[in-house]
């Protein structure tokens, strides 16, 4: 299962983790964010202990959504050391995602 991020655990779980981290900034009423969920819940089973993988509720969670310009959804950033390293908008194939991982690996 991915794991959930807030704007209050954003700085310990998100930039200050020492592995790659994938954020998925979706919110309860967007039809193609439930869509990619089963795919974010596999990335994070597949990649447990390589990867952290969760999800940001927009709606619960605007602080985050705000400081990276994130205005439309499903929008996934990936994070290394702190810093967005990539960025990917809509619903996006499985191998989308992990080419998305693999290469920022």
């Amino acid at each position: 299962m991915a794991l959930e991020f807030t704007d209050s655990n954003f700085q310990s779980e998100v930039l200050d983790a020492d592995q790659l981290v994938m954020v998925d900034f979706w919110a309860t009423w967007c039809g193609p964010c439930r869509q990619i969920a089963p795919v974010i819940d596999e990335l994070a089973k597949e990649y447990d202990g390589q990867v952290k993988i969760g999800k940001l509720d927009v709606d619960q969670n605007r602080d985050s959504a705000i400081k990276y310009q994130v205005s439309s959804i499903p929008t996934i950033l990936l994070f290394k050391n702190g810093e967005v390293v990539d960025k990917v908008l809509g619903g996006q194939p499985k191998a989308v995602l992990q080419g998305m991982i693999d290469r920022n690996k």
